[in-house]
């Protein structure tokens, strides 16, 4: 885990960013969330495993149902990352699902 704010929030920015539906600008509620994030020394690699988890679970919503609107906030991860924090998952499950994402993103050209 980076020892210093500034690592990590880029760290962790960067990542949310290159998700797909996330906000291009980031405001100053998810700086914030951030900061409560590395205050609370939640690796970074938990969080990366939340994102990729949460994603996943959007993208494999049944083509029926009422389609999600853009993510908003890094907020809105919160409770997937607490999910893994009390139960975490083995690395080799969010590489499943990393690459599963990886692998749709470049089929629809996103």
């Amino acid at each position: 885990m980076p020892t210093d704010l500034e690592t990590y929030r880029e760290s962790v920015l960067e990542r949310y960013l290159r998700l797909p539906d996330t906000p291009r600008r980031l405001s100053r509620f998810d700086l914030r969330f951030v900061r409560q994030l590395w205050e609370r020394r939640v690796p970074v690699t938990v969080i990366e495993a939340a994102l990729v988890l949460a994603t996943a679970r959007r993208s494999a919503r049944p083509a029926s149902a009422m389609p999600l609107g853009p993510i908003r906030s890094l907020h809105c991860f919160l409770p997937v990352i607490e999910e893994l924090l009390a139960r975490p998952v083995p690395e080799s499950y969010i590489a499943t699902w990393r690459s599963k994402i990886t692998l749709r993103r470049a089929l629809v050209g996103a």
